[in-house]
């Protein structure tokens, strides 16, 4: 039996499956995936050495648990395949989806009524080792299922558990899409110093190292976040002049709003 399987083998897949051997977690042979796309599954095996197949049913019959590494949209074919092979499979397993928007309702209906079911909602940055996730139980899964699902994501990054389903509408919104947020905001920035006059690559340097700096000076400092702006913005100063900027445009406010409909579109999408 391999240890843990992946119906899915695409960027985030990977991500999971090299993180895990890199943290010896696993090892190669205690994994198995499955992908449609012959590209993915040689990369899988021969950078991995992860076994690569085909077949779906392959890695419900052969793995003890399985992360549900498809796109929202193909879940429901890929769900119904898999309650057959369940079946023929005669034994119960863990499942952990990271479909967006799928809630585990029906991820549960469509599975064996015995199956343990997981949610996780984690992030693009799980793909260079820094990632977030936040998971939820569903109704079968064990305390063991849960730390086995934390330990996973904890291999490409950080992990939590939450206690509301509902929480992750709000995760999707911050972590989930949060990160094309941060792009948006350092290119503009480092754009707005190209205006004024420095090189296009030397800005978006510049701009990456600042907010390297700014998030472990965030990290270490026992100060609260307020504090650390009133210490870089001196009375009177460039910085006042740019956070006194920032509030007129209303800045708060459109970061609020757009993690509003984030939030919003998240809970639609769960609706169906």
């Amino acid at each position: 039996m391999k240890k843990l399987g992946f119906i899915g083998g695409g960027n985030m897949a990977e991500a999971l499956a090299r993180g895990l051997l890199a943290r010896r977690v696993f090892k190669s042979s205690d994994l198995i995936a499955s992908d449609v796309d012959p590209a993915r599954r040689r990369k899988l095996s021969r950078g991995l050495r992860v076994r690569a197949t085909a077949d779906n049913r392959e890695v419900v019959a052969e793995a003890r648990s399985i992360v549900l590494a498809v796109k929202p949209q193909m879940m429901d074919a890929v769900l119904a395949e898999l309650g057959e092979a369940i079946q023929a499979a005669d034994r119960t397993r863990l499942f952990i989806s990271i479909a967006a928007g799928v809630p585990i309702a029906r991820i549960e209906r469509a599975l064996d009524p015995r199956a343990r079911v997981i949610r996780v909602m984690p992030n693009a940055p799980a793909m260079v080792g820094h990632g977030m996730a936040a998971l939820v139980r569903g109704g079968k899964a064990t305390n063991a299922d849960a730390g086995l699902a934390l330990r996973i994501f904890k291999a490409v990054g950080d992990a939590v558990e939450l206690d509301d389903e509902r929480l992750l509408d709000a995760v999707t919104a911050l972590s989930g899409s949060g990160p094309a947020y941060v792009y948006l905001f350092v290119k503009a920035l480092a754009d707005a110093a190209v205006i004024e006059g420095l090189p296009p690559e030397l800005a978006l340097r510049m701009a990456l190292q600042t907010l390297r700096g700014a998030e472990e000076n965030m990290r270490r400092s026992p100060l609260p976040v307020g504090e650390l702006i009133r210490i870089v913005a001196s009375p009177g100063g460039t910085t006042e002049a740019a956070l006194r900027r920032f509030a007129e445009a209303g800045f708060s406010d459109i970061v609020a709003g757009a993690v509003r409909a984030a939030a919003a579109r998240s809970r639609e999408l769960g609706r169906g």
